[in-house]
């Protein structure tokens, strides 16, 4: 029978349960068991692909083409697993379907509720994930904060799964915050014994305390809790502040919450299996050196925006045993008078990720040609491309009005266009070009030199697309178009000869970067940035 996890947070948002729910896994994992992990968001958005990045942080997105929450990177990077659509699901998902099976006549004329309805469906979800994953143990994060409205409905259902399924096959980790009083200089327990209560209250006891703080806590705090929240000293965990997230599945190990979790599903305690991740910590805590790469966005007052690719960088930084210190660069200060060389002075490599709408635009065409011309390392990403090409159009081929329709409909010069599967859809959630396509690579190509294979599959997340009819002018001025897919006759990366490095891609390759698995492409562009020191 498939086992239950389930984290929820308390006091406040922002403590990580998304790492801590990764650290589970990958602790779970590492003894031998399969994990499926999913996340359940309380917002009425039906995915995050609407929302604004400096809202809400990047919108992730996994292979079979689902737009997700952020956590579900965090997920793939600790587990090193695909998932799936099942494992982010919003309230806005759960209500849509209900709705809609109301409307097809599928309750039979019952009056449609909170509970059973809304709950069932949740219910279902959960089943679900454990069913088509197969897997011995699945992990889901309630998103918010127990007492908020909006997640009631999450805790209600997760609740009965604890009744239906029974404390042998549940298991509740519940992440609160344990605040540092400066001037009493102590560590303070309220707040914690008063979310617990409010779990309580909604009929839940939860089995484990997760407790951030800034240091150990000690034996007395643990004791107190204890005693106000009936949990087992044992199972109140410190959830300590680290420099690096991946350190928190290592500190949760030596507390031994994986152990607490599989005695209470009367699960065999394999050996754990950490070795690659302890040398990962190994590596990263003992950088020998370091290097200046220049990101330059549009959302980067929200550095979660960007939070896949500054994690694929680093992960790429940490195979050369090299620190990557990013320079956030709001592209839309670019389009002012700014002297780029300053901007750039202590830059080895410059990189433009994604992103959507004319704003800053012009100000990441800047950092394209002065990458190009000043010979720096340089890496594109979906939107990152797109201006690639633009630049090259404007600057090298003469198309002084190159441009996309993305930002200009009547555009005479559409060196990107829109898809033409795309011209036709009028809803903008879920209707992107989405998950995984093949791409075939040329040999003798920047691509295949990072790649070493011929065929590959990658994410991606775009309704525009470069438009082949301009491809051989910019094929005689120097672009090499290294990646295409066949099938659609697309094109999926372009580099430029006579570069030390430049590269782009239409697709996101940070979706599948893995501290200990480093996508090539980053690895290709920090090789080079460190050359270029």
């Amino acid at each position: 029978m498939t086992k239950y996890v389930f984290v929820t947070g308390g006091v406040v948002s922002g403590l990580g349960k998304g790492i801590t729910a990764s650290s589970i896994a990958l602790l779970l994992k590492a003894r031998g068991y399969k994990i499926f992990m999913q996340k359940f968001d309380p917002y009425f958005n039906v995915d995050p692909g609407t929302m604004n990045p400096i809202q809400h942080g990047e919108v992730f997105v996994t292979y079979d083409g689902c737009e997700t929450d952020l956590d579900l990177g965090h997920y793939e990077r600790f587990i090193d697993e695909e998932l799936n659509y099942t494992s982010n699901i919003t309230s806005g998902k759960i209500y849509k379907t209900v709705i809609d099976k109301e409307r097809h006549g599928d309750y039979l004329g019952a009056t449609v509720q909170m509970v059973p309805h809304i709950t069932n469906e949740i219910k279902n979800k959960v089943y679900e994930a454990g069913i088509s994953s197969g897997a011995d143990i699945v992990i889901t994060e309630i998103g918010g904060t127990v007492g908020d409205i909006e997640s009631q409905a999450f805790i209600e259902a997760i609740r009965q799964i604890q009744y239906e399924k029974g404390q042998e096959n549940t298991f509740f980790v519940h992440c609160t915050l344990v605040p540092f009083i400066y001037g009493s200089d102590e560590l303070k327990t309220k707040p914690t014994q008063n979310s617990v209560r409010d779990l309580r209250n909604y009929g839940i006891h939860c089995d484990c305390i997760v407790c951030r703080v800034p240091f150990d806590s000690g034996e007395h705090i643990k004791q107190k809790l204890s005693l106000f929240c009936s949990v087992p000293v044992s199972n109140i965990i410190d959830s300590v502040d680290v420099k690096n997230i991946y350190e928190v599945p290592i500190n949760y190990y030596k507390q031994g919450i994986d152990v607490i979790i599989l005695k209470q599903f009367n699960l065999p305690i394999n050996k754990a299996n950490l070795a690659l991740w302890e040398n990962l910590i190994d590596n990263v805590s003992n950088l020998k050196e370091e290097i200046e790469i220049s990101l330059v966005g549009k959302y980067t007052e929200l550095h979660d925006a960007y939070l896949s690719v500054a994690e694929a960088l680093r992960h790429a930084g940490y195979a050369y045993h090299t620190k990557i210190n990013i320079n956030w660069v709001d592209s839309e200060k670019l389009e002012e008078n700014v002297d780029l060389s300053k901007v750039f002075k202590n830059t080895q490599g410059i990189i433009v990720p994604g992103g959507f709408g004319n704003r800053g635009i012009e100000g990441m065409i800047k950092a394209i040609k002065y990458a190009r011309e000043k010979n720096i390392p340089f890496l594109g990403i979906c939107l990152g491309m797109q201006l690639s090409v633009i630049e090259f159009a404007r600057n090298v081929c003469g198309i002084h009005n190159a441009t996309s329709k993305e930002f200009d409909e009547n555009t005479q010069e559409p060196v990107i266009d829109l898809m033409a599967d795309q011209k036709a859809i009028v809803n903008k959630g879920g209707t992107l070009r989405l998950g995984n396509y093949e791409c075939n690579i040329k040999k003798n190509t920047l691509a295949y030199n990072d790649y070493h294979q011929e065929k590959i599959l990658e994410r991606h997340r775009h309704r525009y697309e470069f438009n082949n009819k301009y491809m051989d002018l910019l094929k005689e001025k120097g672009m090499i178009f290294s990646g295409i897919n066949k099938k659609a006759n697309l094109v999926e990366i372009i580099e430029l000869s006579n570069h030390k490095h430049f590269i782009a891609c239409q697709f996101h390759p940070e979706f599948k970067s893995r501290p200990i698995k480093p996508h090539p492409l980053f690895m290709g562009f920090i090789k080079a940035s460190i050359d270029n020191k």
